[in-house]
């Protein structure tokens, strides 16, 4: 198991299925955790299900408002913890923005409105994460920043698996991901001399209760011909976070099971 005893990791987005993997994880290797999510039922459920654990600390946080990002980790840091390891998880997929029950619309249908919300949490709200970072941590200590992309950042969605599907690719999720690790290899020169590095992760197809046909779809794209189990993602993510990763900086790491090596 990756020890990660030395790290105090901030992470975004901590109530989904990889969130809340990756703070499952990391708690068990070692690290002091402070997770963030939007207020709702994923966070009380995470809390619940770390209370008592003093190496866990829960803030709520909306990674697209900029004065809550401003503040975050001045917060932080009033009450003693000091992340060397940040990671921007918080995104919204085509799922989540359109909600349950809600019909999917076609490219031609999709709204400015609901594009720019997308883009708002899955871009810009990394960058103010990194912006405050520069603010408030790098150069103080070192640290790392990772950035969580996707298997369709540098690779073209594959639009027919979604046919008859209650959901489809959704085109400003794949926009933004490969605008994340744009920010990562910007800032992973820009922080070198600094002792900061920034490296993205791109899961792959991660099983979420999805029907057995779309996994069977997913499957002919992967080399091992399934999806992912969110825990093969976050052993990874441990890896990045710790110091054994001192060495990467400006990369990123595709966890696909082989879809991007075809």
């Amino acid at each position: 198991m990756t020890d990660l005893a030395s790290r105090t990791i901030f992470i975004t987005g901590s109530g989904g299925v990889l969130g809340s993997t990756y703070v499952r994880q990391m708690l068990s290797a070692g690290a002091r955790v402070i997770a963030s999510d939007l207020p709702g039922a994923r966070a009380e459920a995470l809390q619940d299900a770390h209370a008592g654990n003093d190496r866990f600390r829960f803030y709520e946080l909306d990674v697209s408002d900029e004065a809550q990002v401003s503040e975050i980790f001045g917060h932080i840091l009033a009450d003693g913890w000091q992340p060397n390891v940040v990671v921007n998880n918080a995104a919204i997929t085509g799922e989540l923005l359109m909600g349950a029950g809600k019909p999917f619309p076609d490219f031609a249908d999709i709204s400015v409105t609901d594009w720019e919300r997308t883009m708002r949490t899955n871009l810009t709200a990394p960058f103010m994460i990194a912006r405050q970072m520069d603010r408030d941590i790098v150069g103080r200590w070192p640290c790392t920043l990772i950035n969580v992309a996707s298997m369709y950042a540098l690779n073209g969605a594959h639009h027919r698996i979604y046919d008859g599907m209650p959901f489809k690719n959704f085109a400003a999720y794949g926009v933004s991901k490969a605008g994340i690790h744009g920010l990562t290899v910007w800032l992973a020169g820009y922080w070198a001399h600094r002792g900061a590095t920034v490296n993205t992760i791109a899961p792959g197809a991660v099983f979420n209760n999805h029907s057995e046909e779309f996994q069977r779809r997913v499957g002919e794209l992967i080399m091992l011909n399934r999806m992912a189990s969110p825990d093969e993602i976050a052993g990874v993510m441990l890896f990045l976070c710790s110091p054994q990763a001192g060495y990467m900086t400006g990369q990123m790491v595709n966890v696909d099971g082989g879809f991007s090596a075809w």
